[in-house]
């Protein structure tokens, strides 16, 4: 409280606030709680998938549209899905081969969650600094590979104690007028068990050249309106935020092959999407059809990719969004060293697919292939 506020005061404000909680906040809390597990509970649905509502397909259609920013439909995306899931895995493999792990991938994927040696900090600022010698040892190889960089600064800071227990890893973006840094949030709820095998992947994904990147890009960007400045879609942002995963070989990252594993197994999770959203909500998959799909292809918790599988059947099609857009950045990369040849440069590869913000997969791969065109 300020410190000019008498005693008396204080304690008048502080019976005020108690009584506030305890006569009118936790009552309504104890109300929305029975109201959700008697009338609420028992009204809901027993179907997994939106196709089982009147239009329901029609709606998913909707979505894999408004979510891919492609004409796709849900059962060659489910075939893509499926390819991935089988490409990824063969890498999986030859990863356990050369750390010599006996035993199958499924065992392997329990290796990974439970090894101590990929948990070995004490207290959680080795967490963030790990992550900072990351960084600084990405920054000359950025520059390799990107000439348009942003000018907003940018920070690493573990997630507030009083929100750490359920968030996740995360950018948050630094402000238009540049008075705050783009920050990437990483949770540490419990040293002990902080596992280490993903960290070079999620860096690149969630800071640098992930989200800070485009992000910061496009709200720097004065030839855009104000709108198109926080204008987000999701198969741009988030395709470009996994494209960069890949890009760690080329940062002199993965180095270790358990980084390399922790790479492998983000892509796999993205791929895996694919197969379980189209799954439940175009092929009459079960939720428990798609969690043991997603337990049989990647090392995730039970707990984690029950919550997953149960974002896909509250929120259809925006999970499609990441692998889409990453495997179209792909291809419009390669379609460009191809016709390029030698003439193919990467930092402007880079700034074509960065310059004009979050833009629909089909407007990027139009502007790319102009490109392609007068260069070639």
């Amino acid at each position: 409280m300020p410190v000019d506020f008498t005693e008396e005061d204080q304690k008048e404000l502080e019976k005020a606030y108690a009584e506030i909680i305890e006569n009118r906040i936790i009552p309504a809390y104890e109300r929305l709680h029975d109201f959700m597990s008697s009338e609420y509970l028992s009204a809901g649905r027993e179907s997994s998938r939106f196709n089982a509502f009147p239009d329901g397909a029609a709606y998913y259609d909707y979505a894999i549209r408004v979510y891919t920013t492609t004409n796709m439909d849900a059962d060659s995306i489910h075939q893509l899905g499926l390819s991935e899931v089988a490409r990824i895995r063969k890498e999986m493999e030859k990863v356990k081969d050369q750390v010599a792990f006996e035993g199958d991938l499924s065992a392997f994927f329990e290796h990974v969650r439970s090894n101590p040696e990929l948990m070995p900090y004490k207290n959680p600022q080795q967490v963030i600094d790990n992550f900072n010698a990351i960084y600084e040892k990405i920054k000359p190889n950025v520059d390799r590979l990107f000439s348009f960089q942003p000018k907003t600064p940018f920070e690493i800071r573990r997630v507030e104690t009083f929100r750490e227990a359920s968030a996740a890893a995360h950018y948050n973006p630094g402000s238009l007028d540049g008075t705050r840094p783009g920050i990437f949030y990483v949770p540490i709820p419990n040293i002990k068990e902080y596992n280490v095998y993903s960290d070079e992947d999620l860096f690149l994904h969630e800071a640098i050249p992930g989200h800070h990147f485009q992000i910061s890009l496009q709200q720097e960007n004065e030839d855009l309106p104000d709108f198109r400045k926080n204008l987000f879609y999701s198969a741009f942002s988030e395709g470009w935020a996994l494209y960069t995963e890949s890009l760690g070989k080329e940062l002199s990252l993965y180095e270790d092959p358990y980084q390399y594993f922790g790479m492998l197994g983000a892509e796999m999770h993205r791929a895996i999407r694919l197969v379980v959203d189209t799954g439940l909500h175009a092929k009459g998959w079960t939720r428990e059809q798609a969690i043991q799909h997603s337990l049989d292809n990647e090392a995730e918790s039970l707990a984690g990719i029950t919550s997953e599988i149960e974002r896909h059947m509250a929120n259809p099609g925006q999970a499609l969004s990441y692998k889409i857009g990453q495997l179209k950045i792909r291809a419009l990369r390669k379609r460009a060293e191809e016709a390029m040849g030698n003439q193919f440069d990467i930092r402007i590869f880079h700034q074509k697919i960065l310059e004009s913000g979050a833009v629909p997969l089909s407007i990027l791969e139009e502007k790319i292939n102009h490109w392609i065109q007068i260069h070639s």
